[in-house]
């Protein structure tokens, strides 16, 4: 029962709160010591929120009445159900474990609503409906191919992706590991476990990272020089900038998170200098040659593995970021010297803070100019949208397991 009572308070954290999915995983799971028992509580409240709209319909039309959308009942016959025709838990264990949760409530409802459905065979269906308000965001900006294709990957966790300390490595970490390669540097893995399990990890010759995120600092590429990375933690990107052998200084404004970046520094043994400071106040001595800003956004590209963006993210929230965004970039293109590059990302599907944010600076920032990205440093099957930056959408390399939703744009400055 404890880990149905730490779903539920953590579904509560998210659609009544508004709080990310991994920053309410602690509070929700304090007092649960067991790894495995913390694991089932994300596992139970992500697929919840994966399969939110039809769980919801599914208990509406066994209901005379509609459940009010905060109700416990509603959230008690969210997680039984999830249980039951999503993640393998036989029924009489899914109804037996959140009946508890209502004690001293409607628990007849919440067991003849579980029983009518089981009875009647009900079932998910194959992908997954996306919220409205998403729906609709997505189907101005990207057309119906794309939503088709968003349901698509939103009906299952993605593969494992790992960058690789050494590209040299990677037949032979992919002959080892029975993965997939798509590009130098990169694995995939189908399988996920223990991710300290994985041979190698101790060792430092990969972090987790994916595909569409190692995108940014590939297309830096090597040097010898200065590269700062702003908004750096947990740190994927500085480890790829170190091993490619710049002198990074890399900034974020999160103690917690910038002690991540420390731990992973020292478990690959890479080196850089790390600063916790508001990139809005910090600035560096001289300019670099090259300055990556993966800027703080809506996260909504990343919802294969944090479906919680569907339903927390709106219009609000998305300004917000656009304009922090904003900000960043005009502080950020003065610390990079002429003949520079500045890399500018986000792991966002809202064209506000990707092709719009970019049009904008270039309009304002003569000094700047789209640098294109090339076939050959990118995956095979992925290409340059024609203004010269990269867009990746949740149907992009579908055929090989798809990637996040980013947006990348490198700029050379001019002068």
């Amino acid at each position: 029962m404890a880990t149905r009572l730490a779903a539920l308070k953590l579904l509560d954290a998210v659609l009544r709160r508004g709080q990310p999915l991994e920053a309410g995983l602690p509070g929700a799971t304090r007092g649960i010591t067991r790894a495995d028992d913390r694991a089932l509580v994300h596992a139970i409240t992500a697929e919840v929120l994966r399969r939110l709209g039809d769980l919801d319909a599914l208990i509406d039309s066994a209901t005379q009445r509609p459940l009010p959308d905060d109700a416990k009942a509603r959230m008690a016959l969210r997680i039984a159900l999830v249980q039951a025709l999503a993640l393998g838990t036989p029924g009489h264990a899914a109804i037996s474990t959140v009946l508890p949760l209502v004690d001293g409530g409607p628990r007849k409802l919440v067991h003849g609503v579980f029983g009518t459905l089981m009875r009647k065979g009900a079932a998910l269906p194959e992908m997954p409906s996306l919220p409205p308000a998403t729906t609709e965001r997505w189907q101005q900006a990207w057309g119906d191919d794309m939503l088709v294709q968003a349901a698509r990957a939103l009906a299952k966790p993605p593969a494992l992706d790992l960058t690789l300390a050494d590209p040299a490595e990677t037949d032979a970490m992919a002959a080892s590991l029975g993965g997939l390669s798509l590009m130098p540097g990169h694995l995939r893995l189908a399988e996920r476990g223990a991710v300290p399990d994985i041979e190698g990890y101790g060792e430092g010759r990969w972090w987790v990272q994916d595909l569409a995120a190692s995108l940014p600092a590939r297309l830096i590429g090597r040097g010898e020089g200065h590269a700062i990375d702003l908004c750096a933690a947990p740190g994927g990107k500085t480890l790829q900038l170190a091993a490619a052998g710049w002198q990074v200084t890399a900034i974020d404004i999160a103690k917690s998170r910038v002690a991540r970046l420390r731990d992973n520094l020292a478990r690959t043994g890479l080196k850089a200098d790390v600063v916790t400071a508001d990139a809005l106040d910090w600035k560096p001595k001289a300019p670099a040659d090259a300055l990556l800003l993966d800027a703080p956004c809506s996260a909504t590209g990343i919802f294969r593995r944090h479906p919680d963006v569907l339903h927390r993210v709106r219009a609000p929230l998305i300004a917000e970021m656009a304009e922090l965004q904003a900000r960043l970039l005009a502080r950020a293109a003065d610390w990079v010297r002429p003949g520079g590059y500045l890399v500018y990302a986000t792991c966002s599907l809202e064209p506000e803070e990707g092709e719009e944010q970019i049009g904008r600076f270039l309009a304002d920032r003569l000094d700047y100019a789209i640098d294109r990205v090339l076939p050959d440093e990118l995956p095979h099957g992925l290409v340059a949208a024609q203004q010269g930056w990269l867009r990746t959408l949740p149907g992009t390399l579908a055929d090989v397991g798809g990637c996040d939703g980013f947006f990348i744009a490198r700029m050379m400055r001019i002068g």
